[in-house]
């Protein structure tokens, strides 16, 4: 068996493959934050495509928490019904379904792709962001300082997001801390400029996603696994590092988490990638090694042979796939039928075999 097809447990859910589907925003949503047909047949595809865990959007815990007005969210109970369809529906095919809860601080209430450029402005539809200091992302309106009793609300809202994914029939829960969000902008002195118990040292830097962690941690079932995903720098001289995410993960392990997803970027417009096949891959693994955590790797990931030699290597535990999942939706039936041939066949949806390469 290939590592790739090996299944793997985290608390009391196993999952079938280490192919995973990485969370992408659709930009698809109404006003209301209510999932559509859209995002049924956007995951339902990823679903019966073969995929382990198949993995939300970016999904707001409270309408402030948006990346767009198009964006889903998990603060009501009509967001809950739409998703119950979606998860019905993985589960029926035997798939295994997480909710990236999230909330985008001062990158908050901007035009979806397509629609703009910046800031939504308050008589269009948009708001005012919080971000953790009155700095904006360049281009962007400048956020609201998050007072105490901000914060103090915002974990809530996390918690309370939480409970209506154990409603709505999620099985995991990954918390976003990367991409510049809000969790990410408290970590990185790029973003955060506070004098209080929030800013300044690392310590205190780290303390509201950890708060959120614990918040989290408290509502999902003990049984089933929570993940953190992390931008492991922000690729700019005086932001977040690499080291800094080291020391993170074992804080964030003992808090109830059982993988983090290891991403890079997003805090600042300045940063400078070296992109590349598999560029992100490296961290994952120094993050791996020196903290002895479970670990996902993601980023130009496009190949079979590739995303086996990332677990063959032991750079991760599992792999995700991001935009070679929007180009090929079948992704892992693809690199069964070329890793394990003798076994495509038991992979497929019934009503695909027909297409099914001979074992």
């Amino acid at each position: 068996m290939s590592a790739l097809f090996t299944p793997v447990t985290l608390r009391g859910l196993t999952l079938p493959n280490r192919i995973w589907l990485s969370p992408m925003c659709q930009y698809s949503a109404g006003a209301d934050g209510v999932p559509t047909d859209w995002h049924l047949v956007h995951l339902g595809a990823r679903v019966t495509g073969g995929f382990g865990l198949v993995l939300t959007e970016s999904t707001a815990v409270s309408p402030e928490a948006r990346i767009s007005p198009q964006d889903t969210g998990l603060w009501s109970d009509a967001q809950v019904a739409g998703w119950r369809r979606i998860t019905g529906f993985a589960h029926a095919h035997g798939t295994p379904i997480g909710v990236q809860l999230g909330h985008a601080g001062r990158k908050a209430a901007t035009f979806a792709p397509g629609s703009g450029r910046g800031s939504v402005p308050v008589g269009q539809g948009g708001w005012t962001a919080l971000g953790p200091s009155p700095l904006a992302y360049r281009g962007y309106a400048t956020p609201a300082e998050a007072t105490a009793a901000d914060l103090e609300r915002i974990v809530a809202d996390f918690a309370a997001a939480t409970a209506r994914a154990v409603d709505a029939g999620f099985d995991v829960v990954e918390i976003h801390g990367g991409h510049g969000y809000l969790l990410h902008q408290f970590l990185s002195p790029l973003a955060n400029r506070r004098s209080d118990r929030y800013g300044g040292s690392f310590d205190n830097r780290v303390r509201l996603l950890l708060e959120v962690v614990e918040a989290v941690r408290g509502a999902w079932p003990a049984e089933r696994p929570l993940l953190v995903r992390i931008s492991a720098t922000d690729w700019v001289d005086g932001g977040w590092t690499p080291e800094e995410t080291v020391d993170l993960a074992p804080l964030l392990q003992d808090r109830g988490v059982d993988l983090v997803d290891v991403t890079t970027g997003g805090l600042d417009p300045d940063q400078r990638i070296p992109v590349g096949p598999g560029y992100q891959v490296p961290f994952a693994r120094r993050v791996r090694a020196k903290a002895a955590v479970p670990v996902a790797a993601v980023g130009l990931i496009t190949e079979p042979d590739q995303a086996e030699a990332v677990l063959d290597e032991g750079s991760a535990d599992v792999v995700l796939l991001a935009r070679e999942a929007l180009r090929d939706p079948a992704w892992p039936l693809r690199a069964a039928a070329h890793l394990e041939p003798g076994t495509v066949r038991d992979r497929y949806p019934r009503q695909y075999l027909r297409a099914a390469p001979p074992s």
